[in-house]
């Protein structure tokens, strides 16, 4: 069932022009909506994809589908869609929401960080496990992230983080966001380039030494499973599925599993295009 905002914050930056509420979990999330100027599909690509990197045990947000009430649009004009100078109100209804990593209001959320605070996050190799899901879902953005203060152990949880000690102490930790371009946006047509997906800042590249550091991640991706697929696509709205039909989706679907055996290819070809991304590999 879909989460109730219940008071609209602000706009935030970005072509997808999301918003920021406060919704009757207790949460914030960002919220992107249906009439936003990237197209439903960026939606769709969204939840799946999110799906997808939570099972990969990849760093991303909780994400829900967020019912905006049509008293609560009426009552923030600086909600919605501008064009021109002038802002156009969303419809009433269910919207895309990616839960906010914590309460914005007491604590800092990044989305860059100087190169001395970059190297001391604890979570740099899932910038590996992420340029591997990028690859996958042909990602036609640059990697997008955000940066703020948690315990390693609360990201990650037990089973993947483990009894290390230090992943109960807190400190900055990176988490995956904005996947509105993966399988090449509205497209859906799986173009391949050595530059998607990659990072820009190419320090967190740094400890990649070889294959071993994209593991588990590219073993995780060969067995990947179709039903997960599936039942993610089953929990979209069908408002969001307006243009789409059922062979759109099965075709999304074929090209994604077909996929799973080419990612180390095309890790190779970004690391033939971009050396100085990884000045350790040998």
């Amino acid at each position: 069932m879909p989460v109730t905002a219940t008071s609209w914050l602000r706009p935030l930056r970005g072509g997808s022009q999301t918003h920021l509420f406060k919704a009757a979990d207790g949460h914030h999330y960002v919220v992107k909506l249906t009439s936003n100027p990237q197209g439903l599909r960026t939606l769709v690509n969204e939840w799946i994809a999110q799906r997808m990197l939570s099972y990969l045990k990849i760093p991303c947000p909780e994400v829900e589908i967020i019912e905006i009430p049509l008293a609560l649009i009426e009552a923030s004009p600086a909600l919605g869609i501008t064009r021109n100078k002038t802002v156009y109100p969303p419809p009433a209804g269910w919207h895309f929401g990616s839960r906010f990593p914590v309460d914005p209001n007491l604590l800092a959320v990044h989305d860059i960080l100087p190169d001395m605070q970059l190297m001391t996050v604890r979570n740099l190799h899932h910038f590996a496990a992420a340029l591997a899901f990028d690859k996958w879902t042909a990602n036609a953005d640059s990697r997008q992230c955000v940066f703020y203060r948690a315990r390693l152990l609360d990201v990650l949880g037990d089973e993947e983080a483990g009894a290390a000690p230090e992943y109960a102490l807190r400190g900055l930790v990176a988490t995956m966001i904005d996947h509105g371009y993966c399988f090449n946006g509205i497209y859906w047509d799986f173009p391949d380039a050595p530059g998607f997906g990659l990072y820009h800042r190419s320090e967190v590249y740094r400890k990649v030494r070889g294959w071993n550091d994209f593991e588990p991640w590219l073993e995780r991706i060969r067995n990947f499973p179709e039903t997960l697929l599936d039942r993610a696509i089953h929990e979209i709205p069908q408002a969001w599925l307006a243009s789409t039909s059922e062979d759109d989706l099965s075709g999304l679907v074929e090209k994604i599993l077909r996929r799973r055996g080419k990612v180390a290819s095309l890790i190779e070809a970004t690391r033939e295009r971009f050396p100085n991304h990884f000045p350790n590999w040998r």
